[in-house]
C-alpha cells in the first residue's frame, strides 16, 4: 500500500498540505499518511503523531529553548517512518525542521546500505514549499540537494536558482491562486459576515505563531488605537488562527484602552474555520485594508486585491544574525513577486506605531482606497495572478507520485 509521511508546521502549510492530500487520493483513494498536520491534513485522512503546534516556531534563537523536544519529535518520526516502511517523505514547509529531518532519513539509509542490511527500505524526499534560499543563507542549497530528492517551488523564479546548483526541482505553482478570484469585491465578504457595506473595515492579521503575535500583535493593536484618534468609526477584525492564539491575542486586547477593546472584535477559531482553515481569509475578504505581519497571509491579501501594511519583527538576536545574508531589496511575498515596493513593508527597526499609522493614513486618506489602490496596479495583480496558477506548471501531487517506485503504485490500484 502506498505510505506517505507528511510533516507541517504551521496552519499555512496544514492548507497546502490538505490539498495535496486530496490530489493524491484521486488517483490513489486508498494510500495511507501519517505524520504531523493540523485539522485540514487530520480531516483528509493524515495520522498526526504529534500537535503541529509544537512545531509552530519562528526564528532562530526562538527555537533554542525547545531544541530537546524537537529533537525528539523528529528521531520519533525517523523511527515510526523506518518501521511503517512509508515509500515517500513530504516535508510541507517549515524548512529548518522539515530538512533536517529529510536529511536523517537519508542518512539512516545510507548507513543501511554501507551495512548491508537486507532489511533496508529506500524512502524518497520531498519538500515542499522551497525555503527562501535565494534571498538569504544561499549556501544552504548544497545541504538541500543532499536532503532531498525533490524540491516543489510554488513561486516561477525559485527552479532557475536550484537548477543552477544541480538539484531536482518543479514549479506547481500556488494552490492559493487557483482558489481566489482576483475580483472578490469586499462588499462580498462584508456581507458573509453580516457586517454593513458602508463600514470600514481594518484587519489585523498578526501570525499563526505565538511568538508572531508576541512580537507583531501589540504593534498592530496600538497602531489601531492611533488611528481611532483621526478616524473614530474604524472597527478592526482579528482572526484567531486556534484557541492557543485566541487567549493570547485576547489578553493582548483586554491592556489596551477601553476604546481599542470597544473596536475590536476577534473571531474565535470555530470548526468549520478549523477545518478550513480560511479565518482569516474571510477577514481578509471582509477588510477595506489589512494591516498584518510578514507571511503567506501577504499572498493571500494580495490575491484578494486588498491594500495592506506588512509588519515584520522577529527577535533582535535573530535579526541581528540573519540580516548580513539577506540578498533582496525586499522581504513581503507581494514585493518579491512584483521586484518593487508595491505595498509598504516595515520590518524590525522600521515596524513602529509611528510608521504602521503613517503607511495607514495615506491610504485612509486616498478618496480611493475603497476601490482599492490595485485599481492602479491590476496589470500588475492580473500577471502575478496567472505566472502562480500556470496551467502549464506541473502537479505537486504528479511530481510527488513519479519519485515513488512503481510496485508501490502498483499495490494500490
Amino acid at each position: 500500500m502506498l505510505t506517505i509521511g507528511m510533516v507541517a508546521g504551521e496552519l499555512s502549510g496544514d492548507t497546502l498540505g490538505a490539498d495535496l492530500i486530496r490530489e493524491i487520493k484521486k488517483t490513489h483513494p486508498d494510500a495511507r499518511f501519517l505524520g504531523i498536520g493540523g485539522p485540514q491534513m487530520q480531516a483528509e485522512g493524515l495520522t498526526s503523531l504529534y500537535p503541529l503546534e509544537r512545531l509552530s516556531l519562528f526564528g532562530l534563537f526562538e527555537v533554542l529553548g525547545r531544541l530537546p523536544e524537537l529533537f525528539r519529535i523528529r528521531d520519533g518520526l525517523v523511527e515510526t517512518f523506518e518501521q511503517e516502511k512509508i515509500d515517500v517523505f513530504i516535508g510541507v514547509d517549515a524548512p529548518d525542521f522539515n530538512l533536517r529531518l529529510s536529511k536523517k532519513l537519508k542518512d539512516r539509509q545510507q548507513h543501511a546500505e554501507n551495512q548491508n542490511l537486507s532489511n533496508s527500505h529506500l524512502i524518497k524526499t520531498v519538500q515542499y514549499v522551497s525555503p527562501s534560499v535565494w534571498a538569504w543563507r544561499q549556501g544552504r542549497v548544497v545541504s538541500i540537494g543532499a536532503s532531498v530528492d525533490l524540491v516543489l517551488c510554488l513561486l516561477p523564479f525559485e527552479v532557475d536558482f536550484y537548477t543552477k546548483h544541480d538539484v531536482h526541482a518543479v514549479f506547481v505553482g500556488h494552490p492559493l491562486a487557483r482558489m481566489l478570484p482576483l475580483d472578490h469585491q469586499v462588499e462580498t465578504g462584508k456581507q458573509e459576515l453580516g457586517i454593513s457595506p458602508e463600514q470600514t473595515i481594518i484587519g489585523l492579521l498578526p501570525g499563526s505563531r505565538s511568538s508572531e503575535v508576541t512580537q507583531v500583535g501589540g504593534i498592530l493593536l496600538e497602531s489601531a488605537g492611533q488611528l481611532l484618534k483621526q478616524f473614530p468609526a474604524l472597527r478592526f477584525m482579528i482572526p484567531a488562527a486556534n484557541e492557543a492564539r485566541l487567549t493570547q491575542i485576547k489578553a493582548l486586547v483586554a491592556d489596551q484602552p477601553q476604546a481599542v477593546q470597544q473596536a475590536v472584535q476577534v473571531l474565535e477559531p470555530d470548526d468549520r474555520a478549523m477545518l478550513s482553515g480560511n479565518l482569516g481569509r474571510r477577514v481578509m475578504a471582509a477588510s477595506d485594508i489589512v494591516m498584518l505581519a510578514s507571511g503567506t497571509a501577504t499572498l493571500e491579501a494580495l490575491l484578494l486585491g486588498r491594500p495592506m501594511v506588512v509588519v515584520g519583527r522577529v527577535h533582535w538576536l535573530t535579526y541581528l544574525f540573519v540580516r548580513w545574508m539577506i540578498k533582496i531589496p525586499w522581504l513581503s511575498l507581494p514585493n518579491i513577486l512584483a521586484g518593487r515596493r508595491l505595498v509598504p513593508e516595515l520590518i524590525q527597526s522600521q515596524a513602529t506605531v509611528s510608521n504602521v499609522v503613517a503607511d495607514m493614513k495615506n491610504l485612509l486618506s486616498d478618496p480611493t482606497f475603497r476601490l482599492g489602490p490595485w485599481q492602479t496596479q491590476h496589470v500588475e495583480l492580473e500577471r502575478i495572478h496567472t505566472r502562480l496558477k500556470s496551467e502549464s506548471v506541473s502537479s505537486a501531487a504528479d511530481a510527488v507520485l513519479a519519485l515513488v517506485p512503481k510496485e508501490s503504485i502498483d499495490a494500490t490500484v
